[in-house]
């Protein structure tokens, strides 16, 4: 296996984690009778903040770079905690973890680190370790400022962030009364200016900051809608976010039910498991999350 193939796909796991974390964070709102969309979104924030957990299932697509699957559950009551099923269905990534013995792999979220458990043949490969640590510090510290930033997505990701985005969009509106999976929920919607994105949703500095909207717009895009729709207890049933990236269009798709389910993740055996940043330094030059976000990372 290439160096280059270690480092693509170590790099394309971690964006993938944060993409996962995103569209899991999503929120809801109540949509009863005369309740203003921002009103019921501020309710929703507060009900989906309490919940502290939930199921998920995701999709996510990048143009030709990455469409994946992901299902399990997460936890956000003391940090993201939890356990999902990650399938990759499609792209240039998918035909890179193919290259390694497989596209699927379970991935742990825990208070400092993500963990990604591979197949045996990119153990060979790497000591006969399985598991990929992704420390959050360290992704800051490599990454430079789209580090930082996928850092704070991926450790401080709740599911009323995105309603929060949604809120401060300024272009919030009630779509109407739909059936979402048997559910009756309400539909709101929106478009979030993505240059802001991060400033809305993170603690980065303002020089990070600075430095992660030129790379917003390096990849193309400009404005991502938000779709959500929340049943009548508050908790969000589906979110669905578009953008058009220099790598195409992305989609997230997400669904959650059994709110305050029990979750649970344990950190992988260390004897099975290699730091991120070990695989890096082996296989050179560490590269940026962002570029492998905006496509040119993944497909090289």
């Amino acid at each position: 296996m290439k160096s280059t193939t270690v480092r693509r796909v170590t790099l394309s796991i971690a964006v993938a984690a944060a993409l996962t974390g995103v569209a899991a964070c999503g929120s809801d709102s109540s949509g009863g009778g005369s309740v203003s969309p921002v009103a019921a979104l501020r309710s929703a924030e507060k009900s989906t903040d309490k919940a502290e957990s939930a199921k998920v299932r995701s999709s996510t697509t990048i143009g030709s770079v990455m469409s994946m699957d992901a299902d399990g559950a997460l936890s956000w009551g003391d940090g993201l905690t939890g356990t999902l099923t990650i399938n990759y269905t499609g792209g240039t990534t998918a035909q890179t973890m193919r290259q390694l013995g497989s596209t699927s792999m379970e991935a742990r979220y825990l208070p400092d680190a993500y963990y990604a458990k591979m197949s045996d043949k990119f153990a060979q490969q790497s000591g006969g370790k399985h598991w990929i640590r992704y420390a959050y510090d360290d992704l800051a510290k490599l990454g430079g400022s789209s580090g930082a930033y996928l850092k704070d997505q991926m450790q401080n990701t709740t599911p009323n962030q995105s309603v929060k985005l949604l809120l401060a969009s300024g272009d919030v509106k009630k779509v109407g009364e739909e059936k979402v999976s048997g559910v009756n929920t309400t539909h709101y919607s929106g478009t979030v200016n993505v240059a802001d994105l991060a400033g809305k949703s993170s603690n980065l500095s303002a020089s990070q900051l600075t430095d992660l909207k030129k790379q917003l717009t390096q990849a193309g895009v400009s404005t991502e809608t938000v779709d959500i729709w929340v049943n009548d207890q508050d908790l969000l049933v589906k979110k669905v976010e578009k953008a058009d990236m220099t790598a195409g269009r992305m989609t997230q798709t997400a669904y959650y039910s059994d709110y305050g389910v029990k979750v649970t993740a344990e950190e992988p055996p260390a004897s099975d498991t290699k730091d991120f940043t070990d695989l890096v330094k082996s296989s050179g030059s560490v590269g940026s999350p962002g570029t492998v976000a905006s496509g040119s990372g993944s497909s090289s």
